[in-house]
Formats: structure tokens, C-alpha cells, sequence
């Protein structure tokens, strides 16, 4: 299992596009992906409502979790995503 802790970069948050863009992301890896706000439970990172539902704002630490083959690589790329403004993309 790879574990990976990022600070959310957007400015809103994981909301609305930025969340679409992480969920697909996430989907798009075949792995079993969870996402947790600090002190929260995880939660599955492929659900929209689910990922929304962390509320997760701006400079909120969360963090991934999966397991399977090419995680590190998958959790790589997802904390790639979430180190970048997705809103002035």
C-alpha cells in the first residue's frame, strides 16, 4: 500500500471541477483509491459525492492511500494533480 500527504492547491478546494478533475483522475488509475481529510475517514477517491462530501478547502492537508500494482506511480500523479490551481486551469 502507497501513501501519499498533499496540501489541496486549489483555491475553492476539492469542489465542483477541481473534484471532477481528481475523480477521473483517480478512476483512470484501476486502483482502489482512497482520500481523507486530516482526521477524517477515508473515503473512496473514485466518488464524486464522496470526495465533496470531504470538503476539503484550500491549503487542507489530505491524505491518499491505495494498493495494487503501479501505486506509487498512481499516487504520484493524483498528488501532482492536487499540487496545481485546477481553477486557473
Amino acid at each position: 500500500m502507497a501513501t501519499r500527504t498533499v496540501k489541496i492547491a486549489s483555491s475553492v478546494g476539492l469542489h465542483a471541477r477541481p473534484a471532477a478533475l481528481f475523480v477521473q483522475a483517480a478512476s483512470a488509475t484501476g486502483l482502489a483509491v482512497t482520500i481523507a481529510k486530516e482526521g477524517g475517514a477515508p473515503v473512496d477517491a473514485r466518488s464524486i459525492l464522496g470526495v465533496m462530501a470531504l470538503g476539503a478547502k484550500h491549503e487542507d492537508a489530505v491524505t491518499l492511500e491505495a494498493t495494487g500494482e503501479g501505486d506509487e506511480a498512481a499516487l504520484d500523479t493524483l498528488v501532482e494533480l492536487l499540487s496545481r490551481d485546477l481553477d486557473k486551469e
